[in-house]
């Protein structure tokens, strides 16, 4: 499956993970570590290491060739990630349907790049990959990501309680889906 890289604001653009990202993914990583510790769930200290992000790169482009994830980042015009957005656990059949996550640096918020980016993948997750729908969640508490998901045509559709185990914790979370289109799923 091939995905086109794109522009989603001036000087940022939407491109596949590639291997050579690990440096600048783990500098984001690091630089924004407090600013995602409360919506992620806690993770060791060698996810903050270029090695753990290598070794995390190779895990999400292996799903990739498998058709199982589609791992994307938003790269600055500095050549720093400025976020990510990811298509994981994608499943065919008459399911056809995956699940989004994504983060946008500190210093990048309120500049529309998570709602570009979310709306490029649902293209994408149509268009390229052939999904039928994808799902999502938020922590009660995070309004601004339900914002994004809302405004990228997400419909809330319940909650879960104690969904994810997020910063220590088994957190409630409010579930979105977004349908992608009706057409019958290949045979």
């Amino acid at each position: 499956m091939e995905i086109e890289s794109g522009d989603i604001a001036p000087g940022v653009t939407l491109r596949l993970l590639t291997p050579a990202d690990a440096d600048a993914l783990c500098a984001a990583y690091l630089d924004n570590r407090e600013h995602l510790r409360p919506w992620e769930p806690r993770r060791p200290e060698s996810f903050f290491t270029v090695a753990g992000q290598r070794e995390r790169i190779t895990g999400l482009l292996r799903l990739y060739s498998e058709g199982a994830a589609v791992p994307l980042v938003f790269q600055a015009a500095d050549g720093r990630i400025a976020g990510a957005v990811t298509l994981t656990g994608i499943v065919r059949g008459p399911f056809h349907s995956s699940s989004l996550g994504y983060w946008v640096a500190a210093d990048q918020q309120n500049r529309g790049l998570a709602t570009a980016a979310v709306e490029r993948v649902c293209r994408i997750a149509r268009d390229t990959v052939g999904l039928h729908r994808i799902e999502a969640s938020t922590l009660l508490a995070n309004t601004g990501s339900q914002r994004v998901l809302t405004k990228s045509g997400f419909e809330a559709i319940g909650l879960a309680p104690k969904y994810l185990h997020i910063d220590g914790q088994w957190r409630d979370c409010r579930l979105f889906q977004r349908i992608l289109h009706d057409r019958d799923p290949a045979v």
